[in-house]
């Protein structure tokens, strides 16, 4: 029973010391605000508001943060009952009293200094173009032989800028420990595909990829959650620790051997999962978990996903591990199907989907199975509108899927932070309907004027080329949509010396 209590209050007082971290960090002053193009509403943790950057000191090493978390983690526990302004203010001092104690004498590190001076331009010249064409409804092209007809972005100048500084100066570190098949490798075959083809592209990417550990933005954790699960997990015994075991080990390793997860608290690393489970493998290491980034399928706010620093990646389900690629649907007019939905039952959306409209309708044809003599794919090229529900989890492949299909989306979830949605405005090629709204679908569907849904047919079709996979890689892409995503959040952090 003390072995109990003992894992348990190990627990509660690495999240209070994270929070504590948290607490200091979003104090400090020396920020310079970036604009809200990078940025969502906040997620269910109280994320600060009056800020848009967020400022990570550096130069905490391994043994000294062990030491420094626990005596973090006693004075947050005696301030969590603090009501006045006047306590809050004197828990504030004592934590930044410890944080000095720690860093007092340590050394500038040029490099770290040299690399945030660099980023300073880049968020300034991605902000003054922000701000430049932040009102203005024209259409740009992202490259020269594109001319689009939609505006499918929240800020095209802004995201042009900041890609083009992406390629110019974004360099990713990938640690080289770990072995195959939990590590520099994944699935490939899968709703879970995302995982193993991004590790294979990156790894092979010369672009990006640098040897050198000192001019890199950012460092890549190469484990992939579903190797981990398909390899290490039990079916019978369910023993989740597995998980713990593997991804904290790594993280020790890596902090231990290398100065850079210390310097940043893990601020300018990240991991990338598909799995359902991804959110919980990070969970094991508050730092992790509520302080690098995380790219995942499951982007789901009320699971602690914070927009601010994780990023949303598309759910694609490569069945025969072969590259999809956007099938040529029919045309606007011959699409005489309204909406269409065929999938099991599970989850908390889908079942009042399938209990409202489950073959009630023609023009709003729903199945729990399809018909074998109906083809899913030709019945995407044939609706206007393809129903894209929430299962267990908020992400669903099926939104790709209505994508490559030059179907509208028609995006049933909740609290679901939408792919590249910092950089896409999804309301210009898709349809939000809210799990009360279910009964009124068709009508919500059948009101949308024509010339509405002719201008949302364009801009999934212009949407296509940033969910496609491509090898190797093509600009815009979803492997580059990916990296772009990762290099916003970098710009999101400043590392002092």
């Amino acid at each position: 029973m003390s072995s109990f209590y003992t894992k348990h209050l190990h627990i509660v007082i690495s999240l209070l010391t994270i929070l504590a971290l948290v607490a200091i960090i979003f104090q400090s002053k020396d920020t310079n605000p970036l604009p809200n193009f990078f940025y969502f509403p906040s997620s269910s943790l109280i994320w600060p508001t009056s800020r848009d950057s967020v400022v990570i000191d550096h130069g905490i090493t391994s043994t000294t943060f062990d030491s420094l978390a626990h005596s973090l983690a006693v004075i947050h526990n005696s301030s969590s009952l603090s009501k006045s302004e006047e306590k809050r203010q004197r828990v504030m001092t004592k934590l930044r009293d410890e944080i000095d104690k720690v860093l007092i004498g340590r050394k500038k590190d040029e490099k770290i200094e040299n690399m945030e001076e660099e980023l300073t331009r880049a968020r300034v010249l991605t902000k003054q173009a922000f701000e430049s064409f932040r009102n203005t409804s024209s259409i740009i092209s992202l490259e020269d032989d594109v001319q689009p007809h939609v505006n499918i972005y929240k800020n095209a100048f802004a995201f042009k800028r900041s890609y083009l500084l992406m390629e110019k100066m974004f360099k990713i570190y990938i640690y080289d420990e770990g072995e195959p098949p939990l590590f520099h490798h994944g699935p490939c075959r899968s709703i879970y595909s995302m995982e193993g083809i991004f590790i294979n592209l990156i790894e092979k990417n010369n672009q990006f990829i640098t040897k050198n550990r000192d001019e890199a933005h950012v460092y890549f954790l190469p484990f992939s959650v579903a190797m981990i699960i398909e390899h290490l997990f039990d079916p019978i015994i369910r023993d989740k620790a597995v998980l713990e075991r593997t991804v904290v080990d790594y993280v020790s390793i890596i902090s231990h051997k290398y100065p850079y997860w210390n310097r940043s608290l893990g601020a300018d690393h990240f991991m990338l999962s598909c799995h359902d489970w991804g959110p919980r493998a990070t969970w094991y290491h508050p730092l992790l978990y509520f302080h690098s980034i995380r790219a995942l399928c499951n982007a789901n706010t009320s699971e602690n996903f914070n927009p601010r620093k994780d990023l949303s990646i598309p759910e694609i389900n490569l069945a025969t591990g072969e590259f999809a690629v956007p099938i040529q649907g029919s045309v606007p007019s011959d699409r005489n199907i309204l909406g269409f939905f065929a999938g099991r039952m599970h989850g908390r959306i889908r079942p009042a989907l399938l209990s409202y409209w489950k073959g009630k309708d023609e023009d709003l044809q729903v199945y729990e199975e399809l018909p074998k003599d109906k083809s899913y794919s030709e019945m995407m090229k044939r609706s206007k509108y393809c129903l894209c529900p929430s299962g267990y989890e908020v992400a669903s492949p099926r939104v790709v899927e209505a994508i490559y299909a030059e179907c509208v989306p028609v995006l049933i979830s909740q609290n679901y932070i939408l792919p590249f949605s910092d950089v896409l405005d999804w309301t210009t090629f898709s349809v939000q309907v809210s799990l009360t709204e279910i009964p009124n679908l068709k009508k919500i569907l059948m009101e949308i004027p024509y010339e509405k849904y002719l201008q949302m047919h364009e801009g999934v079709r212009q949407v296509q080329r940033h969910f496609v996979m491509n090898d190797p890689p093509k600009r815009f892409d979803v492997f580059h949509m990916i990296i772009h995503s990762i290099w916003l959040r970098r710009l999101n952090v400043r590392i002092h010396s």
